[in-house]
C-alpha cells in the first residue's frame, strides 16, 4: 500500500488487531469481509486522498475509532460508520448501500454525519450557542455527535506539528467553542478537559508550556500533598461518625489559566489550585447543620481564612447551587478550597437546576439540560450495554424550533413557524418595522414566508414601510407580536395628541373651558370606546372640528336643563342641604335674595375660592352650580340659558379651605422644589395637597393644588413664591 508511509501502515495494522480483538464476539466474519473490500477498493481506487494539510484519511477514521473504543466502548455500529463516513460523502458507496451491508444501525449514522458536514458550509459562527442547537438538530443521533467530539480530539492531538497556523487557529477555536461544551454537556470530563487544554496550547503557547511546566515540576509533591491534606479530615469524620467521601482535584491548565485572568493572580497565589471536596451522607433536614459540622471540624485541623468563606447553603445562587464553600491553611502554609454538599446538593450542582455546565458559565436551555443530565447517567452507569440504551436517544429536543442564518454566517433560533418578518424583529426592532419582505437562499420570499432550518435569510426594507394590524395575524414571535402592537399603539397615540391639540386650540379660540368630566360623557355618547379613539377620529378628520364645538356646547347645557322650559330662576324648586350636626350652621355663601342653607356645589371647571366674584347656575335637580364669573363654560350658559342664572356672593365669613391650582414655571435648580413646598407649608391657613412637576431643558413646570381659605390669602402665596430665587412666573390654574 503506497498510499501508507511506514509508521501508518504500523499503525493502521496495531489499531485493526486491536478492534478485531474488541469485536471479534460481536461481529461476523462476513461483516469483516465487506468491511475490508469496501476500505480497500477505496484505497485503490484512490477515493481516499490525502487533504491539504497531509491527513491520512485511513488514518485518521482508524484513529478515532480508536478514540471511541477507548473513551466510550463503542459498539460495531458506531465503529463502522467512522470507518465508511468518508467513502459515503465521495460518492463511492451510496446511503442505501451502506445500509444494505450494513444495516439500518450504521446508514443512520453515516447520513448523520454526513448531514453534519453539510452544515459547515455555512460558515456559521461556531462561538453562538445556537450553533450548538442547530449541530444537535442536524445530527439526529446522539452517537453522530459522540463521534464528532471525539474525532476532534483526535484531529486536536494529530494538529500538534502543523505549520499551518490558520487551519491550527480555526481548529482550536471550533474546539474550545463547540466540541468542549458539548463533550461536558455529555460527562464526557476527560474529553473535555484535553480539548480544552489544547485548544489553549494551540492558541497561546507559552502561557500554556508556563503552567504545565509549573505542574510538572510539582505534580508528584502536589499528588502526595492532596493525600496527606484529606488524610486527617477523613480520620476526623469517621472518627465522628460523619458518613461521606472525600475527594481532591488538581484544575486542569486550562481552568488554572482562567482563574489566573479571572482573578488577575499567579499560580503561587491561587487559593484553589488544589480543591478538595466533602459530600456528606445525610438527611435533607440535618444537611445544613450536617455541613457547618463538618467546615468546624476541618477548622479544627486547618486554620481558616473567613474572609474566603462562601456560604451558598442558606442563600443558594441564583440557579440553585448550594454548597459551603471555605479555604484553609494546611501544611507548608498553602491554602487549599474545601467545598462541603450534602449528597443531594451535589446532584443538583451536577445534573438539576444548577448543572454543572450552567455553573461553570457555558449557556444551557432546560429542555437540553433534562435530556443531557439522562445522557450523562447513562455514560456513567458502566455496564456493558449503555450504547444500546444510547441507540434509543432520538435528539428531537428541536422539533419546535427552526434555526437561520444571516448571510455573513450568524445564527439565530426561532420557533417553529417563524417568518421572515420574526426574523427581521429577531434581528431588531426597526429592521422589522421597517421589513418588507426578504431573500431565502438568493431567492425573494414575501413578508409571511415561514422558515425552516438551515435557510440563509436576508432581510428587504423600505423606509416607508410602517407596521400593519394584519401582521399580528401570522407572527408567531412574541418580542415581533410586542413590538407590533407597540408600534401601532405608539402611532395611534401620536395622532391621539395632534387630535387633542385641534380640539384644544378651538376651544380655546372660542374661549371656552373643557370640563373633563363632561368632555368625557360627550365622547361616550358619540359612540367612541376610549377618548384616545375619539382624538385619532379628530385628527383623521373623521369629525368635523366645527360642528363638534356646537355639539359639545349643547351637550354641556342638556345635562343641566330641566325636562320642562323654565322662563325664571325662581320657578326652580331649590335643593334645601342637609343639616349635619358635625358641621356648623353658618353658610359661607348667600344665594338669590339672601337665602342660606340652599344645596351648592363649586364647579370644578374652574374651582372658585372665597373672594372671587361668583355666579350660581340652577341644575336640573335644583342644585346651584357655583360658578367664576370669568369661567368659560357659565358665559356660554347665561348666552342661551339666562333664566337659570341665579345670584350668588360670599357670605363674609371665612374658615373653609377651596381648592386652587397653581402653575409654577422656573429654573430647574436643585431644591428648587423644596424651597416652595416649604414655602407652602409653613403658611398657618394653608395645605399643599398634590405636586406635579415636568422637567423640560433646564426649565420645569409645575402644578400645585393647595388648600386655601381666601382670594386675598392666595394673592400674598403667590407674590411669595414668584420672589423665591429661579421662579420665573406663577399663576393660577383655571382647572
Amino acid at each position: 500500500m503506497a498510499f501508507f508511509n511506514d509508521n501508518e501502515r504500523d499503525y493502521v495494522l496495531a489499531v485493526v488487531r486491536k478492534l478485531w480483538k474488541s469485536f471479534r464476539r460481536q461481529i461476523s466474519i462476513e461483516h469483516i469481509h465487506k468491511l475490508d473490500k469496501i476500505i480497500r477498493g477505496g484505497v485503490i481506487e484512490q477515493v481516499y486522498k490525502r487533504d491539504k494539510y497531509g491527513f491520512n484519511p485511513v488514518v485518521r477514521t482508524l484513529h478515532t475509532a480508536e478514540l471511541l473504543h477507548d473513551n466510550i466502548a463503542a459498539d460495531v455500529s458506531m465503529t463502522t460508520a467512522v470507518l465508511i463516513y468518508n467513502l459515503c460523502r465521495s460518492g463511492y458507496i451510496t446511503e442505501q448501500q451502506v445500509e444494505q451491508n450494513f444495516g439500518d444501525d450504521v446508514s443512520k449514522l453515516v447520513h448523520g454525519l454526513i448531514k453534519i458536514s453539510q452544515l459547515y458550509k455555512k460558515q456559521a459562527a461556531v462561538e453562538d450557542e445556537n450553533f450548538r442547537k442547530l449541530l444537535v438538530t442536524f445530527a439526529e443521533d446522539l452517537m453522530v455527535v459522540i463521534i464528532m467530539i471525539i474525532d476532534r480530539l483526535g484531529l486536536m492531538r494529530g494538529i500538534n506539528s502543523d505549520s499551518d497556523e490558520k487551519f491550527v487557529r480555526d481548529i482550536s477555536l471550533e474546539s474550545r467553542y463547540l466540541y468542549a461544551p458539548l463533550a461536558h454537556k455529555l460527562g464526557l470530563y476527560q474529553v473535555k478537559s484535553e480539548l480544552e487544554d489544547l485548544s489553549l496550547k494551540y492558541l497561546q503557547p507559552d502561557v500554556y508550556r508556563k503552567i504545565a511546566l509549573r505542574l510538572s515540576e510539582t505534580k508528584q509533591r502536589r499528588n502526595k500533598y492532596i493525600d496527606d491534606f484529606i488524610k486527617p479530615i477523613k480520620l476526623m469524620l469517621d472518627k465522628e461518625g460523619i458518613k461521606c467521601h472525600v475527594k481532591g482535584r488538581t484544575k486542569t491548565i486550562n481552568s488554572i489559566w482562567n482563574k489566573m485572568k479571572t482573578k488577575k493572580v499567579d499560580m503561587s497565589d491561587m487559593y484553589d489550585l488544589f480543591a478538595i471536596r466533602v459530600i456528606i451522607d445525610t438527611p435533607v433536614a440535618l444537611e445544613k447543620r450536617d455541613c457547618w459540622v463538618v467546615y468546624s471540624l476541618v477548622g479544627d485541623i486547618y486554620q481558616a481564612n473567613p474572609s474566603r468563606l462562601r456560604d451558598w447553603i442558606t442563600m443558594p445562587k441564583s440557579n440553585g447551587y448550594e454548597s459551603l464553600h471555605g479555604t484553609f491553611k494546611g501544611p507548608q502554609d498553602k491554602w487549599v478550597e474545601v467545598q462541603i454538599r450534602s449528597e443531594r446538593m451535589d446532584e443538583v450542582a451536577e445534573r438539576g437546576l444548577a448543572a454543572h455546565w450552567l455553573y461553570k458559565g457555558v449557556k444551557a436551555d432546560a429542555g437540553i439540560d433534562r435530556w443531557m443530565n439522562n445522557v450523562r447517567e447513562v455514560l456513567e452507569e458502566g455496564h456493558k450495554n449503555r450504547m444500546d440504551l444510547i441507540r434509543n436517544m432520538h435528539m428531537n429536543l428541536y422539533d419546535e424550533e427552526v434555526f437561520v442564518f444571516t448571510p455573513r454566517g450568524d445564527v439565530f433560533q426561532l420557533p417553529k413557524g417563524a417568518t421572515i418578518l420574526d426574523f427581521a424583529f429577531r434581528i431588531h426592532s426597526k429592521v422589522g418595522c421597517r421589513c418588507t419582505g426578504g431573500k431565502v437562499d438568493g431567492k425573494n420570499q414575501k413578508i409571511n414566508y415561514k422558515l425552516r432550518s438551515g435557510d440563509t435569510v436576508e432581510i428587504l426594507t423600505s423606509s416607508t414601510q410602517v407596521p400593519r394590524l394584519d401582521w399580528l395575524g401570522f407572527v408567531v414571535t412574541s418580542k415581533a407580536r410586542n413590538k407590533i402592537k407597540q408600534a401601532i399603539n405608539e402611532a395611534h397615540t401620536k395622532k391621539a395628541d395632534m387630535g387633542r391639540e385641534i380640539v384644544q386650540r378651538r376651544f380655546k379660540n372660542r374661549k371656552i373651558e373643557i370640563d373633563a368630566a363632561t368632555m368625557s360623557r360627550f365622547i361616550t355618547k358619540k359612540g367612541y370606546k376610549t377618548i384616545t379613539d375619539f382624538f385619532v377620529a379628530i385628527e383623521e378628520e373623521k369629525i368635523e372640528i366645527g360642528t363638534l364645538v356646537e355639539e359639545y356646547l349643547d351637550f354641556l347645557a342638556k345635562t343641566q336643563e330641566s325636562a320642562k322650559p323654565h322662563e325664571t330662576a325662581q320657578n326652580f324648586i331649590l335643593q334645601q342641604r342637609e343639616s349635619d350636626d358635625n358641621k356648623s350652621d353658618d353658610d359661607i355663601l348667600v344665594i338669590g335674595n339672601n337665602v342660606k342653607g340652599i344645596n351648592y356645589k363649586l364647579s370644578r371647571c374652574c374651582n372658585p375660592i372665597y373672594g372671587d366674584p361668583i355666579v350660581g347656575f340652577i341644575a336640573s335637580d335644583g342644585a346651584i352650580k357655583v360658578h367664576r364669573r370669568d369661567c368659560g363654560n357659565i358665559k356660554h350658559l347665561l348666552a342661551k340659558y339666562p333664566y337659570r342664572i341665579i345670584r350668588s356672593q360670599w357670605s363674609g365669613k371665612i374658615g373653609k379651605q377651596f381648592a386652587a391650582t397653581l402653575k409654577v414655571v422656573g429654573n430647574d435648580d436643585i431644591g428648587i422644589v423644596a424651597n416652595i413646598t416649604s414655602l407652602i407649608n409653613k403658611e398657618g391657613d394653608t395645605m399643599l395637597r398634590s405636586v406635579s412637576i415636568n422637567s423640560t431643558g433646564s426649565l420645569f413646570e409645575g402644578y400645585l393644588v393647595i388648600g386655601i381659605n381666601s382670594l386675598d390669602s392666595l394673592d400674598q402665596l403667590i407674590k411669595k413664591i414668584k420672589n423665591l430665587k429661579g421662579v420665573k412666573d406663577v399663576q393660577r390654574a383655571t382647572h
